[in-house]
């Protein structure tokens, strides 16, 4: 079963496809998706939208799992972040494909037993518990994978899927 882990966002987009089977799972791709800050919404949510096309059309993803949006202080960043997760969230359910929601928290408690880890130690565990030597890219591409984790592990390999 492939699952396909997201950490969203308008500028950076972190992706992870992990295969459970019957008991291992091993990372299958990892990445980012960027678009540009100088184009507009609108233009940057369509390349979004096409790129995540793109990682659906070269991988059959079975089950999917976003990390839910936090709002801290900055209230414009939690939006554009939130536009990233609705457009991510329909292009997925628009193949069929449902997708689960963690906390930033809930993933770090179920990837580290800690639900304050921190992005190394996220990195650390996430590459141990895949057998990397150590994940290229920023931290999003790891907090990704750790999302396509904690929902194997919550739902015991047996991600949903709807009809095509």
């Amino acid at each position: 079963m492939f699952v396909l882990g997201i950490d969203p966002g308008l500028t950076r987009t972190g992706y992870g496809i992990v295969e459970s089977d019957a008991g291992r799972t091993r990372a299958v791709t990892a990445g980012v998706i960027r678009t540009d800050p100088k184009g507009s919404t609108a233009q940057r949510l369509l390349e979004l939208r096409a790129d995540i096309l793109g990682v659906l059309d070269d991988y059959r993803v079975d089950g999917a799992a976003i990390e839910q949006v936090f709002v801290n202080r900055n209230r414009g960043t939690a939006i554009a972040v939130a536009r990233a997760s609705g457009v991510i969230m329909a292009t997925i359910a628009g193949h069929g494909i449902a997708v689960a929601e963690y906390t930033p928290s809930q993933m770090k408690l179920t990837i580290t037993g800690s639900g304050s880890a921190d992005k190394d130690q996220i990195a650390a565990v996430v590459s141990m518990r895949l057998g990397l030597g150590s994940i290229s890219g920023p931290a999003d591409v790891a907090d990704a994978l750790g999302v396509a984790l904690c929902h194997v592990q919550h739902n015991g390999h047996l991600a949903s899927r709807t009809a095509r």
